[in-house]
């Protein structure tokens, strides 16, 4: 993978001159781009729309056109004040950081973006809203950027110079006991869903449909993750083995397109748009303004296996790995179970992974006879954490009261049942050094493989901790689950894979403004070079893997293909017939290789 031929930046760059140095670079991308077709306009352009044009944009939204300031910005004008400690206090609470106009999820990424808020930002409280938004974009020739609650690795959601749509204010969350798409009227049966605004967040969902109404819905494993955001990158949750894909319980969706209309979009109205929206990226379509869901009956348990293992030497270690495949590949590849192990260079095993559909004693019994052959191998192999199993009722899972699992945001205006996983509390602000995910096919596990297999990631780990996430790959689900997901955008490789191995890693948070935020360039640069060695361990034995455009290399040069696959043309064929003048871009979205990198310049017309 060629990581840093995107930009080749100064390794004894601060902080500071790493954001200077992105806008410098930008700024003479622009001016010096070949062939441009036209440019968007920015402030100091005269161009620029005046401010009585704002004024009247402002009007249009009922006020709620505002200044969308960096995240820090208090601490650098009133370093002393109570926004500035307001700041500083929550800079580790995910939920605050998507409640502001100029929050992103994460603090940047080396050589790659760092956070730039736009000028303004429209707080939409409806789709008017949104389409007045839009049209004043598109006449006025804006970069335009869509957030719902920043929660994205790649910095789409935010960028400078723009007007973004900021659609967390639009979280209703409405239960149907009786949905039919519109059009699809005495054609079809109804089922159970919900409905939810483009704003909400997974918690949201869970705490209606779970907690109050004992059923299931799929969404995503962070709790603070944008319920339209997830499901227009296909969605993939700690149960999609056995409920599919986010996108693929997509009942309906209400978008505004380019052309500043509401439309709806499901199999009956607007086909084409409704599967691009199911996986195509977040950010291309359009403004996904309101989405309906399907909802299941709820599993009376949810189930977890956990504990650490680790190996007193590399032989024993590739034995550990290749016995917990042989365990995985005869009990656990099923529709059952889920979420992650991960391997370490240290030769440890971690285990974090969960089920639905079992109850605990059917849960420790799977797990016992691993169990018993690590206790047996206690010459070789010790126990860091305990090894156990276990379950829980399922409409407590996203419980906050009670569950040590979970932290609960405290602010005092915060919904009570808002909390995330103690798991994920690492990557809230953190600065990324690198990142990159394959999706590793079935056949990997069968035993003419399986050797090759276990030397990959024994020489991966020897570079960096490695997740194997398995339910980010729907191999081993149902049929007719494997069937909803092929009706989808997402790369169809995922129908074949029976995980998602993730490599990545970061630092503590460096938003531009906190002070005595600095990156470690040197120590970045170095463990960026020792993620991608440990990804090249599977791109020579899988080298057309496939990865999730979620969770995904920012510099990989095929995306294309990696993200969607097959899918890629006709994704293309919607995005013209949609938005054929490109008015919404996103780093290596549909459409976006038609632009310079940072969304402003049209170079070409595919």
């Amino acid at each position: 993978m060629k990581r840093r031929s995107f930009l080749n930046w100064s390794m004894s760059l601060t902080l500071a001159s790493l954001t200077n140095g992105v806008l410098i670079t930008r700024a003479i991308a622009a001016l010096n781009t070949p062939g441009a077709l036209w440019r968007r306009a920015r402030p100091g352009d005269a161009s620029w729309p005046a401010s009585a044009a704002w004024e009247k944009l402002k009007q249009a939204v009922n006020g709620n056109l505002i200044k969308a300031d960096p995240l820090f910005a208090p601490c650098v004008s009133e370093p002393a004040g109570p926004a500035c400690k307001d700041a500083l206090q929550n800079m580790r609470n995910p939920f605050y950081i998507g409640d502001q106009p100029g929050g992103t999820q994460v603090s940047g990424w080396l050589n790659a973006w760092m956070p730039e808020p736009s000028v303004y930002a429209i707080k939409a409280q409806s789709a008017a809203d949104v389409a007045a938004g839009v049209n004043f974009a598109r006449e006025n020739k804006l970069r335009l950027v869509v957030k719902g609650a920043g929660h994205s690795y790649q910095g789409t959601s935010n960028a400078p110079d723009s007007l973004l749509i900021w659609t967390r204010a639009m979280n209703q969350v409405t239960l149907h006991e009786h949905f039919v798409p519109t059009g699809g009227e005495g054609k079809i049966a109804p089922v159970s869903a919900v409905t939810s605004g483009a704003g909400a967040v997974w918690i949201d969902l869970y705490h209606a449909v779970t907690t109050v109404a004992g059923r299931y819905v799929q969404g995503g494993g962070c709790t603070d993750v944008g319920v339209a955001g997830l499901i227009q990158s296909g969605g993939f949750g700690s149960f999609s083995k056995g409920f599919g894909s986010a996108a693929s319980n997509l009942l309906e969706a209400e978008i505004v397109t380019a052309d500043g209309l509401v439309r709806v979009a499901n199999p009956h109205t607007n086909p084409d748009l409704f599967w691009a929206i199911k996986g195509g990226g977040g950010g291309s379509w359009g403004v996904v303004t309101k989405v309906t869901l399907r909802t299941y009956a709820l599993p009376e348990y949810f189930g977890a296996a956990w504990g650490k293992i680790k190996a007193d030497s590399d032989a024993s270690f590739q034995r550990l790995i290749a016995h917990f495949l042989d365990f995985y590949a005869s009990n656990l590849f099923n529709p059952h179970w889920g979420e992650q192990v991960t391997f370490a260079p240290d030769n440890t095993l971690k285990i974090s992974m969960v089920c639905q559909g079992l109850d605990g004693q059917q849960a420790k019994r799977i797990w016992q006879p691993f169990f018993d052959w690590v206790n047996a191998s206690s010459k070789d192999l010790s126990i860091v954490d305990d090894l156990s199993a276990g379950e829980s009722k399922a409409r407590h899972w996203w419980e906050i009261e009670g569950n040590h699992s979970m932290i609960p945001d405290k602010r005092e205006a915060a919904p009570k049942y808002h909390g995330w996983w103690t798991g994920d509390q690492d990557q809230v602000g953190v600065f990324l050094h690198g990142y990159d995910s394959l999706w590793l096919p079935s056949s990997l596990l069968e035993s003419e493989h399986r050797q090759q297999f276990v030397h990959a990631l024994f020489q991966s780990s020897r570079h960096k901790n490695l997740q194997l996430h398995f339910n980010k790959g729907l191999a081993g689900a149902l049929p007719e689950t494997i069937k909803k997901a092929r009706d989808t955008a997402t790369n169809p490789a995922v129908c074949n894979a029976f995980a998602l191995v993730i490599i990545a890693d970061g630092e503590k948070p460096a938003y531009p403004g906190l002070s005595g935020a600095s990156v470690d360039v040197d120590g970045a640069v170095k463990d960026a070079g020792q993620i991608d060695l440990a990804a090249q361990a599977f791109y020579k034995i899988v080298p057309n893997a496939g990865s999730y455009v979620s969770e995904s290399n920012y510099f990989n040069p095929d995306w294309q293909q990696a993200f969607w696959g097959e899918n890629y043309s006709r994704l293309q064929t919607v995005k013209k017939k949609y938005d054929p003048d490109g008015l919404f871009f996103v780093h290596h979205g549909v459409g976006s290789e038609e632009w310079s990198a940072d969304g402003f310049t049209r170079i070409s017309r595919g």
